[in-house]
């Protein structure tokens, strides 16, 4: 393929396809420890935020070097997805309150930041840059505020005006080979949507013709010719700087930029791109816990989980991976990004945050403790803490969704949903649930009026076997990890049910184990006071790797939500024939482990696997 010449030879538009539909899901809320969650974060960690905080920074401008224009953007995308969802009255006047101050912050120029007018187009000030305006442009969409548009607007014309007159190419500004620059491609694509006006489409091919330029990060031409992630530029000398290539949060939202003008020049080049970058960071990035990065870069951390590693799976790498999944989904239909999804939700991001909601933490590594992370750039939040609860404001978005053929349910949790046909019949969806705790599932489906259309219900590759039934009459599954599609008039009263074969498994790795059931990871906990975590073990499994262990749910006294008692023979002494014996060893669910920030806690997902030399069962000498 002729990458180049589909890039740069790009023809005159008259007309041209918008991005994508709006969804016909009109109300859904979500129950059990998921929705939880959910409520937790919202309460505790979206509507607590003191918002005039975040808005401060940008009524000063004499930053040279840090990134506090980030926190304001990052917070508004999640209140305003948090509000499309839980339509809280008090939520809407916090983010109207705040967008009203955010906007009186706006130079007669156009500039919102907080940087010196000599210190612009360097570090970071681009990035925040692009929150301010992906902020702005959601805020429009939310409210119809025409005053928020030309805010944003007016903030990229002063951009593009600026690069302009000072011959300045933007691929070559800020950090990480000018990518945190670059991803404000995004909110440029969507400008373009909106006003189709020409100017911003001319500057989203001048962002792209920059990133592809030699010496630049050419994440289309790396992509297309399979380059690992994890080795897009050299080794760098200095870490945080131009020439490290594999910043991992900064590269995938450049992806997502380029995944938004493939949509709107309906050119699937950009797409495949990002498709390939996909499966790069899937094969060869992320972890059990759905995860990576050690230092916020990718490191082909895949093969190295089993190391203890400082500053792993960051959570901002934890959202942007969930919701690069998001957009592919949404664009290919493809069940694998769901599953990708859904192990990252249930894993590593709900591990993130504290069991309180008060706080999310930077890094959530396989072993160790959790911890608050840093104040960053002078004020009371980090990264982090701003961007975590984006993460959990996508999976009501994710759980069920709509596309031209129909509705797709993705997520098995308890909720309601009532999503519109494309005929614009009502059709109330309610699931009820136990999974991942349990394979049991009921959706009652409950048109407004009778209607033939597609329900596709995903089925999980994680499960052994999967059975299917509309209103008793079973159906044929064909495969796990697709889509089973049920084409049929429907009708109030009709109910499906799904049966997973839901197994406790131990897999392997480099001499280690580590406990899954369906999409959730297992760790050791202190809490669980029996025995050292760190203690070498063999976790007992019959040869498809299958564990038979006791699963019990909220256990009345336990920290957890979820608690295993997995059998497994404890250290290497075997002279005692106690030792020898298998005995119910603890383990709780990944999000559950070190939850309470405890500094003496500690907590471990691999556990290293006892070797054994000889041939045959040991007898006493």
């Amino acid at each position: 393929m002729n990458y180049r010449v589909l890039l740069l030879g790009l023809c005159a538009w008259a007309s041209l396809p918008v991005l994508g539909q709006e969804s016909r899901v009109e109300d859904i809320r979500i129950g059990g420890f998921v929705g939880g969650r959910i409520h937790t974060c919202i309460e505790q960690r979206v509507k607590s935020q003191d918002v005039e905080h975040l808005v401060e920074p940008f009524r000063h401008r004499g930053e040279t070097s840090l990134w506090q224009s980030e926190f304001f953007g990052k917070w508004l995308l999640g209140a305003i997805s948090f509000y499309e969802y839980c339509k809280d009255p008090a939520l809407l006047e916090q983010i109207k309150t705040g967008v009203r101050s955010f906007m009186q912050t706006q130079t007669p120029e156009g500039y919102i930041g907080n940087y010196s007018p000599e210190a612009r187009l360097t570090n970071w000030d681009i990035w925040g840059r692009k929150y301010s305006a992906l902020a702005l442009v959601a805020y429009y969409r939310l409210t119809g505020d025409k005053a928020a548009l030309q805010t944003a607007m007016r903030s990229v014309d002063y951009l593009m005006k600026q690069l302009h007159e000072q011959h300045v190419d933007i691929a070559r500004t800020g950090n990480y080979f000018g990518m945190a620059s670059c991803s404000i491609l995004e909110p440029v694509v969507y400008l373009y949507d909106i006003t189709r006006e020409r100017r911003y489409l001319d500057f989203a091919k001048s962002i792209v013709a920059g990133i592809e330029r030699e010496g630049s990060s050419q994440l289309i031409a790396k992509a297309l010719k399979d380059v690992p992630v994890s080795r897009r530029s050299a080794y760098p000398a200095s870490w945080w700087s131009f020439e490290n290539g594999q910043k991992a949060y900064e590269m995938m939202s450049c992806y997502e930029g380029l995944i938004e003008l493939g949509r709107v020049l309906d050119d699937p080049l950009y797409k495949e791109a990002a498709e390939r970058t996909a499966g790069s960071i899937r094969r060869d990035e992320i972890n059990i816990a759905g995860s990576g990065a050690a230092f916020e870069c990718w490191y082909g951390g895949k093969d190295k989980q089993t190391l203890p590693a400082y500053h792993t799976m960051e959570t901002c790498v934890t959202f942007t991976y969930m919701q690069f999944c998001s957009r592919l989904w949404r664009d290919t239909g493809n069940p694998l990004y769901v599953e990708e999804f859904e192990r990252t939700m249930y894993n590593a991001l709900f591990a993130s945050m504290k069991h309180d909601g008060g706080q999310i933490s930077k890094y959530s590594p396989l072993e160790g403790r959790r911890q608050p992370g840093e104040e960053q750039c002078g004020m009371h939040i980090n990264c982090c803490n701003a961007n975590g609860p984006r993460g959990f404001a996508l999976i009501p978005k994710m759980a069920v969704a709509t596309k031209e053929d129909g509705i797709f349910l993705n997520l098995y949790v308890p909720m309601e949903a009532t999503v519109k046909t494309g005929r614009k019949n009502a059709v109330a969806l309610k699931v009820e649930t136990g999974y991942p705790v349990n394979g049991k599932v009921s959706i009652g489906v409950e048109p407004q009026r009778d209607e033939r259309f597609k329900l596709s219900l995903r089925i999980p590759s994680q499960v052994d076997g999967a059975k299917a039934f509309v209103n008793g009459q079973e159906q044929e599954v064909l495969h796990l990890g697709g889509y089973l599609c049920l084409d049929r008039i429907w009708k109030r009263g009709d109910e499906v049910t799904l049966e997973f074969d839901l197994q406790t498994k131990v897999v392997e790795s480099h001499n280690h184990q580590a406990v899954v059931r369906g999409p959730l990871v297992f760790a050791r906990d202190s809490r669980f006071d029996d025995g050292d975590v760190d203690e070498c073990a063999v976790i007992k499994s019959d040869e498809r790797g299958v564990v038979q262990a006791a699963v019990h749910e909220n256990m009345s006294g336990s920290f957890a939500w979820i608690t295993l008692e997995v059998p497994a023979v404890l250290g290497t002494d075997l002279e005692d024939a106690a030792n020898k014996t298998a005995k119910p060893v603890r383990f709780c669910d990944f999000a559950s482990a070190g939850n309470d920030w405890a500094p003496k806690g500690r907590y471990k997902v691999w556990i290293p696997q006892t070797l054994h030399m000889m041939t045959e069962p040991y007898r006493k000498y």
